[in-house]
């Protein structure tokens, strides 16, 4: 591959814009620990879309998604386009909650809804838990990704790749706080889908593929096109899409696809203007995210399949790749280093833009759980902000050298995602119900947390080919359902059978969040002068519904036109538009 002086002036323009960004806002962004991690809370719903998007449009994300569609065709990608729905509830139901509470980190949450050393405890252990442990994990498969992109595209070692990488992400990231984070990802938004689209035009044209058409019909990939899996064979649609569908996406936790919000999605939520721009910031990531995005990905894997058919046609192609980090995610960095001069400095760029957005959101993120729930509520309450502040950069920078040293360790991005879900399988329903159900409290997250951990540790680790009678090996997809059922059913004993939280602080909660009142009214029935406040629920999730089914559509709609199947096009396209008119419609009526 011939990177040239042009791509490498590309390339180092966008590093000094970036660098450029986080000087302009170091500042204003070093006054107060709220301005460093929130932005003052007065950040428009555009800014903080585009932001949502860019984070997760990580360098690691089409590597994912090469892997899915290589190994399990289009309808693979039910194991993450299931977490729309999961959004869509963000988005109607949850991000004006997360706004009305208040709260710095959504781990303040927990002091706000329970009370005493059992929500205190959830607060630093998470702090520690989510914030160094979870986030190292993340930013290490987004670290693994730039290593491959690295090794594949320019050559460089796994620790070149790294230190290039990082210092660039760690130093705006650590001077111009969230703020910075915010105005980096809008601009690295755009380089990243120009590139992704430019990538996916060009490698449609080159000889070995000839056209979308002869790509279409090439005998390695006409069997990969389907969106959804085989119906005759349960061995197949029930892991691609059934699961997915009907209980991953309510029952696990996932960094940036939380039931109920969370994570980066709750800072960005928490630091609107308010909540009318919490909502449209929440919808706008949704909408670019599952419906704007997946094609140039896919179209580039299934191109893999005709030039790379084979991890061995990789292997033979990069012989200096190690070995651990050959797999099928390797096809995507491999098809794009068949682009000329010029457009590869624009690529090259997007995925150094893909990379850095989503390291500088974690970096932020995970240092403001432990400058705001562990240094400052457990170690050193009287810290002054300008400390905040120093230690916030400070563990941004160690974050980031954690995460280095555990990516050299890893091998496939596929792997750290299922990891990932089955150490938060079963805790989701707690997330969607703890707004909603008085009778949640703090031991309740506790022991889903704890009995999670360890199902995942013997599924996963002590026995990862679950050879036993209750799982024959061509059901391995079985293992979700037994870490749900097992954590749902712990969590929910341990609920029962301890007491629930004083009235007092759920009183408090309720007058401060004001959610719907249909799993309060136990409490509320005690205090007749409280007001029971039934909110709209029904008619918010009535539009979660409404809005999956409008972005699918558009998704499909375009799948449709790039098969040449216009008339589907077209009637996909309509009931996109159907639901987008329902939606303007309805929103006006919302409170």
């Amino acid at each position: 591959m011939n990177v040239t002086a042009i791509d490498w002036g590309i390339i180092a323009a966008f590093f000094v814009i970036s660098l450029l960004i986080g000087l302009f806002t170091a500042k204003q962004a070093g006054s107060s620990a709220k301005e460093f991690f929130l932005s003052g809370r007065n950040m428009p719903w555009w800014l903080l879309g585009v932001s949502m998007v860019a984070t997760t449009f990580s360098a690691d994300t089409p590597n994912l998604v090469t892997d899915i569609v290589r190994k399990n065709g289009v309808a693979g990608n039910w194991a993450w386009w299931a977490f729309l729905l999961t959004g869509m509830l963000t988005v109607f139901v949850y991000a004006k909650l997360w706004r009305r509470s208040e709260v710095t980190t959504d781990l303040e949450f927990y002091e706000l809804r329970y009370s005493g050393k059992g929500a205190a405890f959830l607060r630093a252990f998470r702090a520690i838990y989510l914030g160094v442990f979870f986030n190292v994990v993340i930013m290490a498969t987004v670290s693994l990704a730039a290593i491959k992109i690295g090794g594949v595209m320019l050559g460089l070692s796994p620790i070149q790749t790294l230190l290039i990488a990082s210092i660039v992400t760690v130093v705006y990231s650590s001077l111009g706080g969230l703020k910075g984070v915010l105005l980096t990802d809008f601009f690295q938004f755009f380089i990243a889908m120009i590139g992704s689209f430019g990538a996916a035009y060009f490698i449609l044209d080159l000889p070995e593929i000839g056209s979308l058409n002869n790509l279409l019909a090439h005998e390695n990939v006409a069997d990969k096109l389907n969106f959804l899996p085989d119906f005759t064979d349960p061995n197949v649609y029930i892991p691609l899409f059934i699961m997915p569908i009907a209980i991953q996406w309510w029952a696990t936790w996932y960094p940036g696809a939380e039931p109920g919000g969370g994570g980066y999605i709750a800072q960005r939520m928490l630091s609107a203007k308010d909540e009318k721009n919490a909502i449209g910031a929440t919808l706008f990531f949704n909408i670019a995210h599952y419906a704007m995005r997946p094609w140039p990905w896919i179209l580039i894997a299934l191109s893999s399949l005709v030039i790379f058919p084979q991890i061995s046609d990789l292997q033979a192609a990069f012989p200096d790749i190690p070995a651990d980090k050959l797999g099928d995610d390797l096809a995507y960095s491999a098809m794009l280093t068949y682009l000329p001069t010029g457009l590869i400095g624009i690529v090259l760029a997007s995925l150094i833009a893909a990379v850095m957005s989503t390291l500088s959101t974690h970096l932020n993120w995970g240092s403001s759980y432990i400058v705001n729930d562990f240094y400052l509520r457990f170690v050193k309450p009287e810290a002054s902000d300008k400390e905040l502040v120093s230690v916030g950069r400070i563990s941004t920078v160690l974050l980031m050298a954690l995460s280095a040293l555990l990516a050299l360790a890893l091998s496939s991005a596929l792997d750290a995602f299922n990891i990932l879900l089955q150490i938060g399988a079963g805790t989701g329903l707690i997330f969607i119900l703890r707004w909603f159900w008085w009778r949640i409290n703090a031991f309740t997250e506790i022991s889903a947390m704890a009995i999670s951990f360890v199902v995942a540790i013997f599924f996963e680790v002590i026995n990862p080919k679950v050879n036993w009678i209750l799982i024959p090996e061509n059901q391995a997809y079985l293992k979700l359902i037994y870490s749900v059922s097992i954590t749902t059913v712990g969590w929910l004993l341990v609920t029962f059978l301890t007491r629930p939280e004083k009235d007092e602080v759920l009183l408090s909660f309720y007058r401060k969040v004001t959610p719907a009142a249909f799993g309060w009214k136990k409490v509320l029935d005690r205090y007749p002068a409280e007001k029971q406040v039934m909110g709209q629920l029904p008619k918010e999730i009535g539009l979660m519904v409404i809005g999956a089914v409008m972005i699918y559509s558009a998704l499909f709609s375009t799948g449709f036109f790039i098969y040449g199947n216009i008339l589907s096009g077209f009637i996909a396209a309509a009931i996109s538009v159907a639901g987008g008119v329902i939606i303007i419609r309805s929103w006006k009526k919302l409170n």
